[in-house]
Order: C-alpha cells, then structure tokens, then sequence
C-alpha cells in the first residue's frame, strides 16, 4: 500500500480541485435560478436547428470524414513505431531496420498531412457555403417583420445578427464539430492501442477519465453564461455605434462629445469586463485539463521507475522501455484532443450563443403575413375606403377611432390636422405596414387582407419627409428594382418631377456617386429624386406624407409644379402641413385626435368656418407676418 502512496496523494489533491468546482457550480445553478432574463436554449435544440444549414452539405461532410480517418493513422500508429525504435535501440540493432522504422514514420506522416491539407480546404469552402445561406435567410426574414417589430429592435443588434453572430456559427462548421469529430476518432483509437498494449497501464490513465468528464461540465456552465454577456455587450456597443454615429453631428451641434465619450467608455468597461471574465473561466480550467494530463504522466513514470524500467510487472503485466515510451506518447496523444477542446469550447460557447441570438429573431414571428386566400392584383384602379376603421399601436391607446372615408379613382386627397391626429397612420395601413384592430379597409372593393402585401405594395409610390437615399449612384437610387430601364426613361421620369434641372449641373449626371443616405445632396434634390424613382415605376396610388416640409420656396415651386403634373397618374393622397399646397386637392379631410372633424374642397372647407378654416387663417396670419418683417 505504502508504493502506491504518490498516487493516493495525487488522486486526493484532484478531489479537492473536484469539490472545489463542484460547489461553485452548485452555486451558479441557484443564481441562474433567480436570473429570468437568461435566455437558455438547449444544445441539442441549437444544434438540431443548426443540421438544417449542414444537410445539404453532407457529401463534403462525408468526403472529410474518409480523408479524416487517414489522417489520424498518425496518431495511432505513431507511437507503436517509436516504442518499436526504443526497443530496437536499446539491444543490438541493423541500421537498415532503423531506417524502415523511419521511412514507415516517415510516410505516415505525410500520408496525415496531405489529408489535413484537403479536409481544411473542403471544410472552408463549406463553411463560407453556410455562412452566405445562414445570413441570407437571417436578412431575408428581418425583411418579413413589420415596422411595428423593426421598430422595437435597435438597427445594431440587427447588423450584429446579420454580421458577426453568422461568422462563429461558420467557424463552428469548419473548425470545432469536424475537430470533435476527429478528436473522438483519435481518443477512441489511442485508447483501442493502449488496451492492446498494455490493458492494466490503460486503466490507470481511464482513472482520470471522470475528473476529466466533471471539470468539462463544470466549465461548460460557466463558459455558456460568459459567451452569453459577451454577445450581449458585443450587441450594446454596436447598438450604440449605429445610432450615435448616424447622430453625430446632433452631438457636435449641442456640444454633448464629451458625455458621449463617456457613454461609451462605459459601455466599453461591461464589455472589458465580460472578455476578463471569459479569460479568467478559460485561464482555470485549461490549466486543470493539463494537470490531470501531467499527474497521468506522473503515474506512469512513477510506475515504470520503480523497477529502473527493467522489465517492471504491474499488475501481472510487464512493463519495458518500449512500453513506457509508447504510453507516454500516447497519454499525450490521448489528452491533447481533449485539451483542445478545452480551447475550441471559446469558439464552441461563442457559437452557440450567437445561434442562440440569431434564433431569437428567426423566432419571431412576422406579425403581418398573406391570408390563404390572398390574391394577386395586377391592376389597381387607385379606389380606396375606409369603413368604420379603429386602430391603437399600444393596446388601448386608439389612434383611429371610427375613421370612414372615400376616395374615387385618380382622385387628390389631402389630410390635414394637428400632429398626432392620425394623418400618417392612416397612409400607413393603406399600405398595410400596419393591421387594424377594428373596421376594414377596401381598395377597388378588395379587403387589403385579401391581397398578398407584395402585391399590394408595389402598385403604391410612397414620397416621405425624410427621403432615404442608398449609397450608389443616382440612376440606382432612381432605378431601385430589378426592372430594367433605359436612360431615356430615367431621363424622362427626371424631367417629368424636375429633377433634371439640378442633374445637368452635375459632372456624372445620372452616373453621380450618392453617399451614405444621400448626405451630399440637398433636402430639395433628394426630395426631386423620390419623386422620379416614383413615376419610374408608374403607381395606380401615389403617397406624399410632408413631401414639401423642410426645403427652400425655390424648390417647392419645382416640387408644387410636379405634384400638379403628378395628379393625372393616378390617384393621390397628401399629408401637408403647408395648406397652400393643397388647396386644389380634391378633397380635404380634417382629421382630430384619431377623428374626422369635416371634409370637402378647400373652398368649401373655408365657407364652413370650421377647423380648416383656422387652420389656414392661423397659417396665412404667420405668412403675412413673415412677409411684413422681411419688408
């Protein structure tokens, strides 16, 4: 018993280690209890999810597991041949049979490294595979939602998604599964040698085994909890890039640099701390996985240097050189596929908690979807009505209430009313960005949501306040869709809403770079340019929400010179604080805390003296004033 003292000593400093980590996990059990923001999918859930992208991919999968199988030949065969020199070595040997030793160890080698080679590039080009699949339905379901969900996600958490979350679920694919892979190949391989070789020295090493098993769970629930807050600073930090950099110069003009540089800096300490976190549950238990590996390797030599390696019975079974050797190696053998998964767990959590991200919003589900009977409208007369219409984007709280009204064909219908009326609402569920809670909406007769949204939509041409111009050139930002037109037709389209006037003046003309939303064109051009994207694709329906709002008097000129021209289209409708701008409309409605107040022409509106009528006197006052000042 006193021989074997060393080994008790040793397995009895691993039980503590063993306890040590054992309580801490029991704790983290009670504290994840408590915690319900913690979003915990289950592995298998990620991972069954995540076989959906592999699938299609299973030929070069499979292709990659034979190349595999050739590749660890090294690692099993390998120290039988090493321990074969030892043995060779230490009696007298030929220097011919050496060299074959050596031409065998030699050939296995490169046999294993040729096949390394082919399995990284087939399993990189795979992964790019998955990669381009996996963000291509993240960015085409993101389109699916509604703005009421768009609204409700920060546009960088959604870039996070679309970015970096993608790229450590495709190192998952290339690196860390086929690596597991092969690991279990090597370790169940190493292990079939060591039990052939010498079955009683192998037990002693599988001793180890279950301190092994306990210590990668362990970590495995800390590694999970810290790659999970990673990703969540990581998603902050972009978060608050996106819209602080769009605003910056909001920061400059009120002189806030400084409390923003401070907003950041503390974003930038949570996610410092989250990465010291990750660094100090990785720096223990690598460290731990390499003990176990040394105090196996301890036990070995403790057990071979016992008799001075002459020929040492353990157990019944003799122990050589050779032996020693061969099993030296092959505990190194045995615990590196081990221990790097030990390292490949960093890559592993990440990428189990970017899935976890990325099924969050593949879980959402669209709030706006087509009915089963939804048709497919290929011609739209522009008739629309509302009847009876209620609608409240926060329950309870109605922005509509009760609103009915009609507009005939390629009629020019105008919304007036304070702000918060429900004037933009209501463009807004025609175009079904939005669902009613009550009423029914009609276009030519048809429920909207009888008629599949894309459908729907593209017979409409939407001219915001805040024009959105892409990076790119002019002509795509005119263009935008896949049709294809010709310069003749962009040409005319720029004409017919004035826009050629400043186009001529530029060095590219339709060829001119546009930057970052637009930022090198005036308010008054990007508007122009809206307007000609809009009659390019010639609308049945066309909508103006403050399209005149925030540009010069010279350019509203233009654009009041368009819309007279834009009229005979289609049919129009107009939200506009300017009433001089919509004095020949049709019809007027005036709208009043989500209700019509009154509607007719606008002279009609004036002879009732009703809200319009203060309204436009109320702005004409202000006007008259203006003038009197300048003069």
């Amino acid at each position: 018993m006193r021989e074997f003292l060393p080994i008790i000593v040793v397995v009895a400093i691993i039980c503590v280690f063993a306890a040590l980590f054992l309580t801490a996990y029991v704790m983290l059990r009670r504290r994840k209890a408590n915690v319900t923001f913690d979003r915990n999918m289950p592995d298998r859930e990620i991972v069954s999810r995540l076989m959906k992208y592999a699938r299609p991919h299973w030929r070069s999968f499979l292709l990659v597991l034979v190349v595999m199988v050739a590749s660890i030949a090294y690692d099993i065969v390998s120290p039988i041949i090493v321990g074969d020199i030892e043995e060779l070595i230490k009696d007298d040997f030929e220097l011919n049979i050496l060299f074959e030793y050596v031409a065998v160890y030699a050939g296995i080698l490169i046999i294993s490294m040729v096949c390394t080679y082919f399995q990284s590039i087939i399993l990189q080009k795979t992964g790019q595979k998955i990669l381009s699949s996996i963000r291509q339905d993240i960015f085409t379901h993101i389109e699916s939602l509604s703005h009421n969900q768009l609204n409700q996600i920060p546009v960088g958490k959604l870039v996070t998604r679309v970015t970096n979350d993608p790229n450590a679920i495709s190192m998952m694919f290339t690196n860390i599964l086929v690596n597991m892979v092969k690991n279990v190949f090597v370790v169940v391989g190493v292990l079939a040698a060591m039990l052939i070789k010498n079955y009683m020295l192998s037990f002693m090493v599988l001793c180890f085994i279950p301190f092994l098993l306990l210590f990668t769970v362990i970590f495995r629930a800390f590694t999970r909890r810290v790659f999970r807050t990673v990703k969540d600073r990581t998603t902050d930090i972009n978060t608050y890039l996106s819209e602080n950099l769009s605003g910056i110069k909001i920061t400059q003009s009120f002189n806030r640099e400084k409390r923003k540089r401070e907003e950041f800096l503390e974003k930038s300490n949570e996610l410092k701390k989250a990465k010291q976190n990750q660094i100090f549950v990785f720096g223990i238990f690598r460290p731990m996985v390499y003990m176990l590996y040394i105090s196996s390797v301890l036990c070995l030599l403790y057990l071979c240097g016992r008799g001075y390696i002459k020929n040492t019975e353990f157990l019944g079974q003799v122990i050589t050189s050779g032996t020693l050797v061969t099993f030296y190696m092959y505990i190194s053998k045995f615990f590196n596929p081990i221990q790097t998964l030990a390292e490949q767990f960093n890559q592993l959590q990440s990428a189990f908690a970017s899935a976890e991200k990325i099924f969050s919003i593949f879980d959402m589900e669209p709030e706006l979807v087509d009915e089963p009977d939804a048709v497919e409208i290929q011609e739209l007369r522009g008739e629309i009505e509302f009847k009876d219409v209620w609608f409240a984007y926060n329950p309870g709280e109605w922005v509509l209430k009760g609103v009915s009204f009609h507009v005939s064909p390629k009629e020019t219908v105008a919304f007036v009313g304070s702000t918060g009326s429900g004037k933009t609402t209501i463009l807004s569920l025609i175009c079904r960005n939005y669902d009613i809670q009550k009423g029914q909406i009609l276009i030519d007769g048809i429920d909207i949501k009888h008629i599949k949204i894309s459908s729907l939509r593209r017979h409409f041409g939407q001219m915001l306040q805040d024009v959105f111009l892409f990076s790119g050139t002019i002509r795509s930002n005119i263009v935008l869709r896949e049709e294809s037109f010709t310069d003749e037709e962009i040409w005319q389209a720029c004409k017919y809403v004035n826009a050629d006037h400043f186009i001529n003046k530029l060095e590219a003309g339709l060829d001119e770079p546009v930057r970052e939303r637009g930022n090198n064109f005036s308010a008054g051009q990007r508007q122009l340019l809206s307007f000609a994207r809009t009659i390019l694709h010639k609308p049945e329906v066309m909508i103006l929400d403050e399209a005149t709002a925030n540009i010069d008097t010279e350019t509203e000129i233009l654009i009041q010179d368009s819309l007279d021209r834009m009229k005979n289209i289609g049919t129009m409708l107009i939200v506009a604080h300017r009433l001089s701008t919509i004095q020949h409309a049709d019809n007027i409605i005036v709208l009043s805390h989500g209700q019509i107040l009154e509607q007719g022409t606008h002279q009609e509106l004036l002879h009732k003296r009703g809200r319009y009528y203060k309204l436009y006197s109320l702005q004409f006052e202000k006007q008259r004033s203006a003038l009197e000042k300048m003069a």
